[in-house]
């Protein structure tokens, strides 16, 4: 029962307690450069998750075969190689995506999160406690990645789901505010959610203590 509940537990950490993007704080710069759009934002955060969970499990795999004299560039050669075929995929299947995401795509490689969950977890734990890790942490992070773009293409372009067929035209453009589809927008944003959960965590606390 212990067991399960730890395996729960790192499951769940990504979600709030060490959310990459409002707990932890890291990763942001492209979390903010692509969160325009929910299209965006959720083929950001699906490729991210999966080259953390692949990479995570390759190294949890060689984790006590790998020197740790060279354990850096080995996580940076295993991170390259799943962020390559992410690009390819996309480039062949979904254009559109690829080019919006541009020069964020690559950098996916020297991404904080992934080097950091490598790292900390996946280079000392086992498979399966690694994809759990893996997991949660790449869901936590697609989730405030569509939140944030939800926010920003609604206030700021005034539309849903825009770059895909299912694009609709909630706000007229008199309307929209501009700000947001900037980058002082997207910080606007992520401050406001960052703030809400560690007001929310500070609840909590206070409540475990009464």
């Amino acid at each position: 029962m212990a067991e399960k509940i730890s395996r729960l537990r790192t499951f769940t950490n990504g979600f709030i307690r060490e959310n990459p993007l409002l707990v932890l704080n890291i990763g942001l710069c492209s979390s903010l450069g692509v969160t325009t759009s929910i299209f965006n934002g959720l083929g950001m955060g699906v490729g991210m998750t999966f080259v953390l969970v692949m990479s995570e499990i390759v190294i949890s795999i060689f984790r006590k075969l790998i020197p740790s004299a060279i354990r850096l560039p080995v996580f940076i050669t295993v991170i390259a190689a799943f962020t390559t075929i992410v690009q390819m995929v996309l480039n062949a299947y979904v254009e559109s995506l690829y080019d919006a995401l541009g020069v964020f795509l690559p950098l996916i490689v020297v991404n904080c999160i992934i080097m950091g969950r490598v790292e900390a977890f996946a280079s000392k734990n086992r498979i399966g406690d690694s994809v759990l890790d893996a997991l949660g942490m790449g869901i936590g992070y697609t989730i405030v990645l569509v939140v944030i773009s939800l926010i920003r293409e609604l206030l700021g372009g005034g539309t849903l789901l825009a770059g895909t067929a299912l694009k609709v035209e909630v706000i007229p453009e008199a309307y929209r505010i501009g700000i947001f589809n900037s980058a002082p927008g997207g910080f606007l944003v992520f401050g406001i959610l960052a703030a809400s959960v560690q007001a929310w965590k500070q609840h909590k606390s206070k409540e475990g203590g009464r």
